[in-house]
């Protein structure tokens, strides 16, 4: 036990070492880091040559960047790779209501790389500042009609310095006469709004287009059911997601987060409010009888009080069996002035009155059951029952919880076709953030599943694969936290090092064999009389195997014979006499091993 504790106290000083050279060691390396790294990417192109000519399997290829070309028809794709904002509008607009130096859509766009893009040359577009109105908008090459094919609206949002409360959505601008994106505003019609945004601990990810009630010709805002799935990390982990709305002419909708559906449903059940008002709806000029009664218990009329019900009786009384418990202070007060109080040299006994100690608890009553006037405690008072009421019984005139009457409702329609919207014509974002460099790319408006996953491919898919081949595996994630956090040395150390060595030490450590000595101590069999023990116990075991597998030959011979009726009653106890026979024999043979011989009397 004694070497189990000693192992774990030097693996555990092996770690502190550890850990101290570790700090020595990184001044002194400091001034040498450059150098090394130079070695190390010298080392590391020599080993990747080394490689290529071998026969060996060939190292993991290089992420190269190509700008996404639309694999097939498209209403509208922008890369930002071209490094300008042409084809871009940047409104001038000012929002109504608001003031004057907050009002005006003054918000910085520019087409940057991302900050620490894994890409070199892919570009996107960056909304640079932060606590400004923003809107940009760009033309789509025609007009989006919802006909027969399905509307694919994709596009990549990275939070490069998180988020604290703004949203990263599109909208998609209605085809109206009006519409002038020069003039892009918070109030110019869209046809539908879709994306991520974000403020306080609320995590939404916006679907929501404007229906045309086709009775009153006014638009109103249908919101999709908020998703079931964990958004925060999509905000929180400074990665390029990939945001992805489908809906379908059978008024089915899937809304995918990185290809991998969040939320979906129909727009006629999962919207609110919902696309078709009900049928019927409560008449608002029914007024409910002055006679009826919603009233399901009343108290009951026949019931009275008892004679000896006392409702002045109070709650709490005297215990008349406390007695003052000795030492008590009756003359003491509980709080005195502080003797060592004194008063402010500022204090002006015209302004702030007449100065006094502050109060402190009395010292004498440290030490006594209690100090002032002593007052028998409160109990509660058995006779007490509180105010009568007369029970409680079922109302024979109870007529239920009252409703208005349904009528129908004079703005009924039904529209089965929601999926055939108001067309749009162009793209913006109208956006207002208390956060930076949000990071816009691969906008892209389809029909067709089939392009708009290849153009994920070529563009967020690099992004995904260069980000992977850039992260340490795990090995190297835990070197590097150990470099941040030396103390992790330890853990690694305990939690390698000594499983290793206790299973050593408790495999190879081996049973002691007594010596005899030890024998002569004890009553135990030395080992030649266990061994000649042994012996007679296997010859006897041997022979009582060997008289039971007679035994079991002569009951399968003797119930094969019964059954075939072959074998007489002689045969029978002939074999029995062969039998006693073989036995005595045998006996015999034990009796004249030397073992079992009897010593000569002299």
């Amino acid at each position: 036990m004694e070497l189990k504790w000693l192992l774990c106290v030097t693996l555990l000083a092996l770690g502190i070492l550890a850990v101290q050279a570790h700090d020595m060691d990184e001044d002194s390396d400091a001034d040498d880091v450059v150098d090394i790294e130079d070695d190390l990417d010298d080392g590391i192109e020599e080993v990747e040559e080394s490689k290529s000519e071998t026969s060996s399997p060939p190292p993991a290829p290089k992420v190269t960047y190509r700008p996404p070309v639309p694999t097939g028809e498209v209403y509208f794709a922008e890369s930002f790779d071209k490094g300008t904002l042409d084809g871009w509008i940047l409104s001038r607009a000012k929002k109504d209501d608001t003031d004057d130096e907050i009002a005006k859509y003054d918000g910085k766009w520019e087409v940057q790389d991302m900050k620490e893009s894994k890409l070199p040359g892919d570009k996107g577009l960056v909304m640079v500042t932060r606590a400004k109105h923003h809107a940009i908008s760009s033309k789509l090459s025609k007009p989006f009609v919802f006909d027969t094919k399905p509307l694919i609206i994709q596009y990549e949002v990275n939070f490069q310095n998180g988020i604290e409360c703004g949203g990263a959505y599109v909208k998609l601008l209605s085809k109206t006469p009006e519409l002038n994106l020069d003039q892009f505003h918070d109030k110019t019609p869209y046809t539908i709004m879709f994306g991520p945004d974000k403020c306080g601990e609320d995590y939404k990810l916006h679907f929501i287009f404007r229906h045309k009630n086709p009775k009153t010709g006014k638009y109103e805002e249908k919101h999709a059911k908020r998703p079931d799935a964990d958004l925060k990390t999509y905000f929180t982990d400074k990665k390029t997601h990939l945001y992805t709305l489908v809906l379908n002419p059978d008024n089915s909708f899937e809304i995918l987060v990185d290809q991998t559906v969040v939320n979906s449903g129909n727009l006629l059940n999962d919207m609110s409010p919902p696309v078709n008002p009900p049928r019927e709806i409560e008449d608002p000029n029914d007024q409910k009888p002055e006679d009826w009664d919603e009233r399901p218990k009343i108290p009951d009329p026949d019931a009275v009080k008892p004679d000896d019900w006392d409702e002045d009786a109070p709650a709490k009384i005297a215990d008349e069996n406390a007695v003052k418990p000795e030492g008590w202070l009756d003359d003491e007060p509980e709080y005195v002035a502080d003797p060592d109080a004194e008063k402010p040299e500022d204090w002006d006994e015209d302004m702030d009155g007449e100065w006094e100690a502050p109060q402190i608890a009395n010292p004498k009553c440290e030490t006594a059951p209690g100090c002032g006037t002593w007052q028998r405690p409160m109990i509660d008072n058995p006779n007490y029952k509180g105010k009568w009421k007369p029970p409680m019984i079922d109302n024979v005139n109870y007529q239920g919880i009252w409703k208005p009457r349904k009528i129908p409702n004079p703005d009924f329609f039904e529209d089965l076709e929601p999926f055939k919207m108001t067309p749009f014509s162009a793209v913006g974002l109208e956006l207002w953030s208390m956060t930076s460099d949000i990071f816009f790319d691969n906008f892209i408006i389809c029909t067709e599943r089939a392009v708009a996953d290849d153009w994920a491919s070529d563009g967020w898919g690099l992004k995904k694969a260069a980000d992977g081949a850039a992260e340490p595996g795990v090995v190297g994630q835990m070197m590097a936290a150990a470099e941040e956090r030396p103390w992790l040395w330890v853990v690694y150390i305990l939690t390698v090092a000594l499983p290793v060595f206790l299973v050593v030490l408790f495999c190879c450590s081996g049973k002691k064999q007594p010596s005899a000595a030890e024998y002569k101590k004890t009553d135990a069999p030395q080992p030649d009389v266990m061994d000649d023990e042994k012996e007679e116990e296997k010859d006897k075991g041997e022979k009582e195997e060997e008289e039971e597998e007679e035994e079991d030959a002569n009951e399968e011979k003797l119930g094969s014979d019964a059954d075939l009726g072959t074998v007489s009653q002689e045969e029978e106890e002939e074999e029995e006499e062969e039998d006693r026979k073989r036995a005595s024999e045998e006996e015999e043979t034990v009796n004249r091993s030397p073992r079992n011989r009897k010593p000569r009397k002299d």
